[in-house]
C-alpha cells in the first residue's frame, strides 16, 4: 500500500476532479460548485464496507438536499461494475468510475492498494464548502473507517449554521490549520 501524494487538509482548494458518469465524462467541481458538498472515494463494488457506505449516505440523501449539499462518489471501478454498485444500492446521486487511482493518491493524498482486487484507492471521503475548499477529509488505510451521512450531516448543519464561515485558515508561523479568527 502506498499513499502518492499529499493530504488534503481544512482550508485547501479541492483539485479539478473528473471522472466517467453515466458513459460520458463528468466534472465534478462543476458539478458542487456553489454547493456543500461530500465525496466519497470508495474502493469498488466487490468492498462490503464500501456498499454499506454508499448505501448510508442515500438513506440520507433527503436530507442532504434539503440541506443544499451534493453528495457523490467515485472509484477505479468499470462502468459495468459502477452500474451494478449503483442498482443494488439504489443510488441515485452521481457514482463517477474509471478513475486513475495514481491520480487520486496524487491529487487526494489517497492510499493505493494492489492485491487480488487489482489496483484500488482506499476509502476517502471529503466534505467541501460552497468555494470547493475542504472542511474535512477523513482517509483510510484499509477496509474500515470512513465518514458515516451522520456525522457529514452534523458538521455542514453546524458550519451553516455560524454567522461568520466557521473554516480554516493557516497559522502564519506553523501552517497548521486553526479556526477562522482563532489563533493557536
Amino acid at each position: 500500500m502506498a499513499m502518492i501524494g499529499k493530504r488534503l487538509s481544512p482550508g485547501d482548494p479541492f483539485p479539478a476532479l473528473r471522472a466517467r458518469h453515466d458513459a460520458k465524462a463528468f466534472d465534478a467541481l462543476e458539478y458542487l460548485s456553489g454547493h456543500w458538498g461530500v465525496v466519497l472515494v470508495y474502493r469498488g463494488d466487490w468492498c462490503p464496507f464500501c456498499r454499506a457506505q454508499l448505501s448510508n449516505f442515500q438513506r440520507h440523501i433527503s436530507d442532504f438536499e434539503r440541506t443544499g449539499v451534493r453528495v457523490l462518489a467515485i472509484s477505479v471501478d468499470s462502468e459495468a461494475d459502477a452500474t451494478a454498485m449503483v442498482k443494488r444500492s439504489q443510488l441515485t446521486f452521481p457514482v463517477l468510475y474509471a478513475a486513475d487511482p495514481d491520480w487520486l493518491a496524487k491529487n487526494l493524498g489517497a492510499y493505493v492498494s494492489d492485491d487480488a482486487h487489482g489496483r484500488y484507492v482506499n476509502s476517502t471521503a471529503f466534505i467541501l464548502d460552497p468555494k470547493e475548499r475542504v472542511v474535512l477529509a477523513v482517509y483510510s488505510s484499509g477496509a474500515v473507517g470512513r465518514l458515516v451521512a451522520e456525522d457529514a450531516l452534523g458538521l455542514i448543519g453546524y458550519l451553516q449554521k455560524q454567522p461568520a464561515p466557521a473554516l480554516t485558515e493557516r497559522h502564519a508561523e506553523s501552517g497548521f490549520p486553526v479556526p477562522r479568527g482563532h489563533s493557536i
